[in-house]
């Protein structure tokens, strides 16, 4: 993973899951019982995560909440993004995948909820079989008094036996993944 990203005003194009895949994942059960939590109190026994960013003051809400809701933070941050809808929408599917051939790590996630009112957008998913942590990560743009943040909040623990394995290195992993998410919405 290089530290490149792509232009703000670039669009890169998402992989649409096929039918029987998006089936699979919207059928598989999260692996993780506190389902919706990072939209409020966050539960106990997890690894918790919370980054702010403050945007630029020439950001654009619009432009920067569209780039979310496209999966494009994702992508720009270096995920390839094979989902259920080239936009984000309740209870989409995803599955990300960093790396290449056999070596790629893949993570399947269902989108939770969808926040889209006046000065709020964004998003959180949780995690699905087969995904190298159990958990959820929400991303939120807010529009305040001539300011604009971006929030990523997340909870997880090790779910596969490589993450158990590779413990602080996994938790850096994620720390680079986050910084990336801030830079990639507006990365200018």
């Amino acid at each position: 993973m290089t530290d490149d990203l792509i232009e703000h005003n670039q669009t890169v194009v998402v992989t649409i899951l096929s039918r029987e895949s998006a089936d699979r994942l919207h059928a598989a059960p999260f692996t993780y019982p506190d389902v919706g939590r990072t939209a409020g109190q966050l539960p106990a026994g997890y690894r918790i995560t919370k980054a702010v960013r403050t945007l630029p003051a020439d950001t654009d809400f619009e432009d920067a909440a569209r780039a979310l809701l496209s999966w494009q933070v994702h992508l720009r941050a270096g995920f390839r993004v094979a989902a259920s809808d080239p936009y984000v929408t309740s209870a989409a599917v995803v599955r990300l995948s960093l790396g290449a051939g056999r070596l790629a790590l893949v993570a399947p996630c269902r989108v939770i909820f969808v926040a889209h009112d006046g000065n709020r957008r964004g998003f959180a998913y949780g995690t699905l079989p087969g995904h190298p942590e159990c958990g959820e990560e929400s991303f939120m743009l807010d529009r305040g008094e001539g300011t604009i943040t971006f929030t990523v909040t997340a909870f997880s623990r090790p779910a596969s036996l490589l993450a158990k394995l590779v413990g602080p290195l996994g938790e850096c992993l994620q720390d680079v993944v986050t910084r990336r998410y801030l830079r990639a919405i507006w990365p200018r």
